[in-house]
């Protein structure tokens, strides 16, 4: 995917948002209470939020307004059929200050994808992202500054119909909510190899961002931690043997100067942004990155033969995560993730663009 040029679009995403997008503020800062040296993920929530709805035919209602509850019927149609979406992004301050939002633009056009595949409506530009950036500036104290903390932000859509029969609904809700988090994982992680329970096929939703896709995935993954593992890794369904996703994240193997990732070609693995800045960071490193099939098999092959050097989740919210321990069947590799010099530095310069260490000459970033 092509980085888009930012400032080209931002005056006219954000005059619009402005025009369209009602702001209601809150009497009363709960800022106060945030720790923001100790933040644990996804446990607070920032002052304001976002809801819009779809009323059959067009956006309307968009406003930012105090975080609270909201009214649902136990009807709706989203508890029924899993007609749901939502994205995951971050923002982060330079070093004066500022708030920055990373690669909204991608993550915007993913949240569509994932609701065409869902049979839900598009949500506009103005919306999405110039909302976004308007919640962002109202609630810019949330947004941490101590290293590796961000202000998580969480879009996402359900389907608003009260009524109960199995059809796509008419109406629908957006609406964005804020949290500032500490890390996902602070420490290496242990993974177990999946090969009963499968996350995706062919022909099904395993690319877009769908609620029921992280559902059907707590049965096996409970089961994984009460052995002692942090997250599952997933193989295909045919033959049980290629990777396909790391839990929440895609999955990097580093085997010796190239760096493989499983491709998007079947539509079973979810297009992560972070996934595609990482290609581009392990490209500039001087790494050959190859997208195909890769074989568990073949990861175990490395790891015998000492060509494995490393292997490393992504994703916004888990940012990069070592794998320590990775198991599959009677094969126990292990790995010294002190030595993990390829994904130190893919962390050093994916931090330095997104908090604006250095310059971001890919474009990725939203200045607020």
């Amino acid at each position: 995917m092509m980085a888009v040029d930012y400032p080209t679009a931002k005056s006219t995403i954000m005059e619009e948002a402005v025009k369209k997008i009602k702001v209601t503020k809150t009497t009363k800062s709960r800022l106060s209470e945030v720790d923001f040296n100790n933040l644990v993920f996804g446990k607070k929530y920032a002052d304001h939020m976002l809801v819009a709805d779809f009323d059959g035919k067009e956006w309307k209602n968009a406003e930012i307004l105090p975080f609270q509850h909201i009214s649902v019927s136990p009807s709706n149609a989203a508890w029924h059929y899993g007609q749901a979406i939502f994205e995951g992004i971050k923002a982060y301050k330079d070093e004066e200050g500022n708030p920055m939002i990373f690669r909204p633009h991608d993550n915007y056009a993913r949240f569509n994808r994932s609701a065409e595949r869902m049979g839900m409506p598009d949500v506009p530009e103005w919306l999405f992202v110039g909302g976004m950036a308007m919640l962002i500036d109202l609630d810019r104290g949330w947004v941490p500054s101590n290293p590796g903390c961000s202000l998580y932000l969480r879009p996402f859509m359900i389907a608003a119909d009260e009524f109960i029969g199995v059809r796509p609904s008419d109406t629908y809700k957006f609406m964005i909510i804020n949290s500032p988090s500490g890390p996902y994982f602070n420490k290496p992680i242990h993974l177990l190899v999946q090969d009963k329970y499968i996350r995706a096929f062919p022909g099904g939703v395993g690319y877009a961002k769908a609620a029921g896709n992280y559902g059907g995935a707590m049965y096996p993954t409970m089961q994984a931690r009460k052995q002692g593992y942090d997250q599952i890794l997933w193989v295909d369904g045919f033959e049980h043997k290629y990777l396909q996703e790391c839990g929440t994240m895609n999955v990097f193997v580093i085997i010796g100067n190239r760096a493989y990732t499983p491709d998007l070609t079947n539509g079973t693995i979810l297009a992560g942004v972070t996934r595609m800045s990482v290609m581009e960071i392990l490209t500039d490193m001087g790494l050959e990155v190859i997208e195909g099939p890769v074989s568990i098999e073949d990861v175990v092959k490395a790891w015998k033969d000492g060509s494995l050097r490393e292997v490393f989740g992504t994703g916004t919210a888990s940012s990069v995560a070592y794998v320590e321990h990775l198991d599959y069947k009677e094969h126990q590799i292990r790995l010294d993730t002190n030595k993990y010099d390829v994904g130190a530095e893919v962390i050093n310069r994916l931090d330095a663009i997104r908090t604006g260490k250095t310059a971001d000459d890919k474009g990725w970033n939203f200045r607020i």
